[in-house]
């Protein structure tokens, strides 16, 4: 491994989970670049514009990232994600594209990009975020689950394209997290879904960034392919 900073790029990295995993790769020495549509991310970080929905945003948004830390991308973090839940005879078309195209196609779109600089630099971490929704299931999300667990299958496929080139690709699969989103429930609803966390509570944002920075690190070199959970044993089993 190289002696100067790698260069990391977190999509969706300007709020919640993806700022998180941008502070620990900071932390770690990283020299880290958030991507997000509005190219402005907090705590001083440095930030480009990022569409994932869209190839010719994708490629400017690492050359970008490049021209910004000298150094071609080292760590992809596909992070950015929406959700348009919905029970399924109720599901517009729309509601399916725009969750498949953002959370599984951009996730795509990314690596693809990414892997091109990391085959020449012969090394790379390709982590993918996912969901304990991926695999074990929830009403309401079809289309949202359907593409989280697409993530699975993205990451082992580029293990075995990519695995000898000294470039890994690893999902990360949050359980309910300690986020805005999960603050708003209401308080008997967040029982109940605690009720059923082996662990009696809801995630921190800084435990699922410290399964990424173990991922993107160099003591991770023989790991691919894996999905590791960080549900709390929400999900265990599946």
């Amino acid at each position: 491994m190289s002696s100067t900073p790698r260069t990391a790029l977190v999509t969706g990295g300007n709020r919640g989970i993806g700022l998180a995993i941008a502070h620990a790769l900071r932390d770690a020495g990283d020299r880290v670049v958030v991507g997000c549509r509005s190219g402005q991310a907090p705590d001083d970080f440095e930030a480009v514009p990022l569409e994932v929905t869209d190839t010719a945003s994708v490629d400017a948004a690492f050359t970008a990232a490049a021209e910004l830390t000298g150094n071609q991308v080292e760590i992809l973090v596909a992070n950015a994600g929406i959700t348009r839940d919905q029970l399924l005879m109720r599901m517009s078309d729309d509601d399916i594209d725009a969750v498949l195209d953002t959370n599984l196609v951009g996730a795509i779109r990314c690596a693809r990009r990414a892997s091109k600089g990391m085959l020449r630099l012969k090394r790379g971490r390709l982590i993918f975020v996912s969901s304990v929704v991926g695999l074990y299931g929830s009403p309401g999300q079809v289309n949202y689950a359907a593409s989280k667990s697409g993530l699975v299958g993205v990451a082992r496929s580029i293990s075995r394209e990519l695995g000898g080139r000294g470039i890994t690709a690893n999902v990360v699969a949050p359980g309910f997290i300690e986020t805005a989103m999960t603050e708003e429930l209401p308080a008997d609803l967040k029982k109940q879904y605690q009720g059923a966390i082996p662990a009696g509570r809801f995630g921190a944002v800084a435990e699922v960034a410290a399964a990424v920075r173990f991922l993107a690190s160099p003591e991770a070199s023989y790991v691919t392919g894996a999905v590791i959970p960080v549900d709390g044993g929400l999900g265990m089993g599946h």
